[in-house]
């Protein structure tokens, strides 16, 4: 036979014969893990797949309840949180009083109309022509509740009945009080007006009305 022939005869049978060792080496549970991740690959996606199904077809948080009084403000807005909004209100009501009995009315001026300003600083300049000062103790809130609204399309409104604890007196220069008891602690109860306008992307309400509450 041709040599040359031979020589091939021999590679080709060498090459045979290491392909059918190393697939002889292989017991055949490389396939089944094989199989195995790529079954538990498919089933990780599909899990997947179903929960985005799922979160696709989960319904909208029912909205929060609300008062009568403020189901108007709720209609004009449907994310408005009654709760949220009075636990705001608080806050403000509490700074406002305070800066206001301190005549620091810069700290709050964002957050009253100009009519309400001009009032609070008219207030405040009487007083220190009168040489008097403001010194209040701030108790706390027992009640605040909203007892009316009202929506258009430019503006929500909000009326709210605050009673709180506070001890208020008035000294003049000397430091003798002209108005209100050191000792006694006062139930104060105000009517201010909140308003907001609909198209802003401020979450703050301004003070625009302040008065007593019965």
């Amino acid at each position: 036979m041709d040599p040359v022939l031979l020589f091939f005869a021999g590679v080709t049978a060498f090459i045979i014969f290491r392909l059918i060792s190393v697939m002889g080496t292989r017991t055949g549970h490389e396939q089944q893990h094989d199989l195995e991740g790529l079954q538990r690959a498919s089933s990780a996606r599909a899990a997947e797949e179903q929960r985005d199904d799922d979160s696709d077809k989960a319904e909208p948080a029912a909205p929060k309840p609300v008062s009568t009084n403020a189901r108007v403000l709720r209609d004009a807005d449907p994310a408005f949180d009654e709760k949220e909004f009075l636990a705001g209100a608080r806050g403000a009501y509490e700074m406002i009083v305070e800066a206001f009995a301190s005549g620091d009315l810069k700290s709050i001026r964002p957050y009253l109309s100009d009519s309400v300003y001009s009032s609070f600083k008219e207030a405040v300049v009487e007083r220190d022509k009168a040489g008097h000062v403001a010194d209040l103790k701030f108790v706390g809130i027992e009640n605040a509740s909203i007892v009316d609204s009202s929506a258009d399309r430019d503006e929500m409104t909000a009326i709210i009945d605050f009673a709180s604890n506070q001890v208020r007196v008035t000294r003049d220069k000397d430091g003798e009080v002209v108005e209100g008891d050191p000792n006694r602690i006062d139930l104060v109860k105000d009517r201010w007006k909140f308003s907001k306008k609909r198209s802003s992307r401020d979450p703050n309400w301004t003070l625009v009305g302040t008065g007593g509450s019965q």
